[in-house]
């Protein structure tokens, strides 16, 4: 497949700069996933590696990191940005808009490379390597890396697997390419422990984790026919559930799984951070009649065709009816119908 020359200039101005820069910064979006932990821990691997003087930057609201992703914390990973952060050179990973990561001085640096495979990127960087063909942003460095000759280590590989299986939702989503199959094959050879990776993403859950899970089933709203399931979760309800705030995770895949929905919505209260009291709202598409990106860029946020996001500050009452105007209007049909009972 023939590389398009803009992202060609921009994959080997990139290079340039990890050859010849002697220091960096890592950043990503807020409430970082698998792809953004698993390719700032790779690319800061590989800084490293190369003798570089790099940090992983992590927001104070985003600690400590949810269980499945707690190893990520390791050495490098700062909270407060540097000092001398205007003289480093600042890689923004599977960050489709600088505004989703809250440390405006990141933005101050004279080099700023966006390395994101966001089909909505907003091309903020000094250099954008925005490869939307690409699987995950992880598997951009991948390419990187071998572009530079760099073997991955066990634990570079096992990060970038991190990345690559959550952003393809363990192969099953419309990303899963056969590069993605060659990539996991790859670094199954450089080291990774599958079993043990997926052990300890899927299960080895805190009881809270299942406790939630349990509190949400019970607070499944469908609206339009069904075609939207949403449930929304409160602080009160992570509290019942001894639950933390990352233990959210994976109840949009149980949603996005309900016959018959086409978009799944998790709304959660944000407890920590300076959106605290503010709403997190996760959307899945479950085909390609909705593109819910657009959705999330209409309140600031952004994502993939199927899966996005966006915090608001709108009521629930309100943030439903623009759901419902939003995937109405895409559908070419208004909104209408009512909620169904909550099912028990």
């Amino acid at each position: 497949m023939s590389v398009p020359e803009d992202q060609r200039l921009a994959r080997e101005l990139v290079l340039e700069r990890l050859r010849e820069d002697p220091a960096f910064i890592l950043a990503s979006h807020e409430k970082p996933d698998g792809d953004a932990l698993g390719s700032m821990a790779a690319m800061q691997g590989l800084l490293t590696g190369l003798g570089k003087d790099s940090v992983m930057f992590i927001s104070p609201g985003d600690l400590p990191l949810p269980d499945e992703y707690a190893h990520f914390a390791s050495a490098g990973m700062i909270s407060e940005p540097p000092p001398d952060v205007r003289s480093r050179t600042v890689v923004f990973l599977d960050c489709g808009n600088v505004d989703r990561n809250p440390a405006g001085v990141l933005r101050d640096s004279s080099q700023l490379l966006n390395i994101d495979h966001h089909h909505d990127n907003t091309r903020f960087g000094t250099i954008n390597l925005v490869v939307p063909e690409a699987s995950c942003t992880a598997e951009i460095v991948w390419e990187l890396m071998q572009a530079l000759s760099v073997v991955p280590t066990p634990e570079i590989a096992e990060a970038l697997y991190v990345g690559l299986i959550t952003d393809t939702g363990r192969f099953m989503y419309e990303n899963t390419t056969p590069r993605a199959h060659e990539m996991a094959a790859a670094l199954i050879d450089a080291g990774v422990d599958v079993p043990r990776v997926y052990t300890s993403l899927y299960e080895d859950m805190p009881l809270g984790r299942l406790a939630l899970l349990g509190i949400a089933l019970t607070r499944i709203q469908l609206f339009d026919s069904g075609e939207i399931a949403l449930v929304d979760l409160s602080a009160a309800d992570f509290a019942d559930a001894g639950a933390q705030e990352g233990d959210s995770e994976g109840v949009i895949d149980d949603l996005r799984a309900l016959r018959g929905a086409k978009v799944a919505v998790l709304v959660r209260e944000v407890m920590r951070g300076e959106r605290a009291g503010q709403r997190k709202v996760s959307l899945r598409a479950t085909d390609g009649e909705v593109d819910v990106s657009r959705i999330a860029r209409a309140q600031g946020g952004g994502g993939h065709t199927r899966a996005a996001g966006f915090s608001t500050t709108m009521e629930l009452e309100q943030l439903v009816e623009f759901l419902r105007t939003e995937v109405g209007a895409q559908r070419n049909s208004l909104p209408g119908g009512k909620p169904a009972a909550p099912v028990a």
